[in-house]
């Protein structure tokens, strides 16, 4: 559990959401079985309602892992989606790919492969939702070039923003990760007060920011 939500709330939660089941079931046995952290089943049902709700279409993902959030939001999407997802680590890319052409998604999720803050200044074009999930110390640095790909009144969701509840308060926090927490929480003060975001800070999976892009006056 996440020290997020009170584990019988947590537990009710991911009891209603309707189980996967194939490939994707597959993907999450193999993220459980090898350590390989995947999103929360309540943030990806988050993902697929805000998706489906706005109506979006193109997304960038900064993180792919093995791409089992860039395919849950990729079918949340639907027919004719585009997904951009960055990836740096050799063996994670060449298990996303694989697992992207096991579902046939090919022409609709894309996985680049290097340091995410080049290849986001490489990226053309603006996208209706960014997903931010990502190494946490560097969500700041992430931030200018995510927004700068990021429509007006788009979505940009960040994942692991309470980090298992040790930023909200001391009590949880480990001493080598001070360093992670002193950052997140400067990243999610900056959010909150930013006039071309409107933030909200939710405490399900292991916290998640959401943002959406407003049009500022700057005359």
């Amino acid at each position: 559990m996440s020290n997020i939500a009170h584990d019988y709330i947590e537990e009710y939660i991911r009891g209603l959401i309707p189980q996967k089941s194939g490939h994707i079931k597959m993907m999450e046995d193999y993220a459980k079985e090898n350590d390989v952290p995947i999103i929360h089943p309540e943030v990806a049902q988050f993902l697929r309602v805000l998706i489906k709700s706005h109506n979006v279409k193109r997304i960038l993902e900064v993180g792919t892992a093995i791409g089992y959030s860039a395919l849950i939001m990729a079918q949340a999407c639907g027919e004719g989606c585009e997904v951009v997802s960055i990836e740096r680590d050799d063996e994670m890319y060449n298990k996303a790919i694989e697992n992207i052409k096991t579902l046939k998604m090919e022409d609709n999720v894309k996985v680049l492969k290097g340091d995410a803050l080049e290849v986001l200044q490489d990226i053309e074009g603006e996208f209706d939702l960014i997903f931010l999930d990502a190494a946490k110390g560097h969500y700041d640095k992430f931030l200018p070039l995510c927004l700068k790909h990021l429509k007006i009144k788009g979505l940009l969701v960040c994942d692991n923003v309470l980090f298992r509840g040790m930023i909200a308060t001391n009590k949880l926090l480990i001493r080598r990760k001070i360093t992670i927490v002193k950052r997140m929480r400067k990243y999610l003060s900056h959010i909150s007060n930013m006039p071309e975001l409107e933030t909200v800070v939710l405490p399900i999976g292991d916290g998640i920011a959401l943002c959406c892009k407003l049009e500022v006056d700057n005359s």
